[in-house]
């Protein structure tokens, strides 16, 4: 189940991508289909060995095209282990609501993306996850937790703060905000309330089935209920001088634009 939409982030065969926070790996093994270098970084070193394996078993079932590789390794994400302008592609999924400094880690992310080079932020949406914390303090009062909850023209401004420009947004997973609020309703460790079961019955079958019905609703009901916001953001290349004045003429960044987000 991707958040990204690789149709509005376009990733190119030998693109260079950091999947930060990866988790159990979702993107980086999309883009290890689409053919580029993959590093999927994480702090949980279970987890990084987990995709290890999996990376190990997409090679060899012959998933990944000539040319792609696949890296994962656990690190910090505020203090990565890359040098300047590293990657052409950097995704981090649900994982700043999770960090402290996430000025910091915004910072990290910049400095190691090439200039032209592209970003997708994904985080939960304000209203949903509203009422999830609403729901249950046990929903985000964990180790390692939801310590913060993002309105969408915060998240923006502080991507433009960082020195990138947003190019756009869009809601995803609205089937699943029901599903989080019946979790928070019965019990966030309670997976045998009928309800519950029921309903988690229903999106494995949407993930594994991917029904029109279930599609059509979901595509309808995102930009109410949408369980998490997604923004796209491209870093700027820096001025440079022409002519022979030296006056600054700034190389500016293809099909970008101002957004706003909700």
């Amino acid at each position: 189940m991707l958040t990204v939409d690789f149709s509005r982030f376009p990733l190119a065969p030998g693109d260079r991508v950091l999947d930060l926070g990866c988790g159990a790996g979702r993107h980086a093994f999309e883009c290890y289909r689409r053919g580029a270098q993959v590093v999927a970084l994480d702090r949980n070193g279970e987890e990084i060995r987990e995709v290890a394996t999996w990376f190990a078993a997409m090679k060899e079932a012959g998933e990944a095209p000539e040319g792609a590789t696949a890296t994962a390794m656990e690190g910090d994400a505020l203090a990565l282990p890359f040098p300047d302008e590293s990657f052409d592609v950097v995704i981090i999924s649900e994982v700043m609501e999770h960090i402290p400094d996430d000025k910091g880690v915004l910072a990290e992310m910049v400095r190691v993306l090439k200039p032209g080079g592209r970003i997708a932020i994904t985080v939960p949406r304000y209203g949903p996850e509203k009422v999830c914390w609403a729901l249950s303090d046990a929903y985000h009062e964990v180790e390692g937790g939801h310590i913060r909850i993002y309105k969408g023209d915060e998240l923006v401004g502080k991507i433009r703060e960082a020195g990138l420009k947003p190019y756009g947004t869009h809601h995803a997973h609205a089937l699943h905000s029901p599903y989080w609020w019946l979790k928070c309703a019965f019990g966030v460790d309670n997976d045998k309330a009928l309800p519950v079961r029921a309903y988690h019955k229903l999106l494995v079958w949407d993930i594994m089935k991917k029904p029109l019905a279930t599609r059509l609703a979901e595509q309808a009901l995102n930009p109410l209920i949408g369980k998490s916001l997604v923004v796209y953001a491209t870093k700027p290349h820096l001025p440079r001088l022409s002519g022979a004045d030296g006056t600054a003429d700034t190389a500016g960044t293809a099909g970008t634009s101002e957004v706003a987000a909700k």
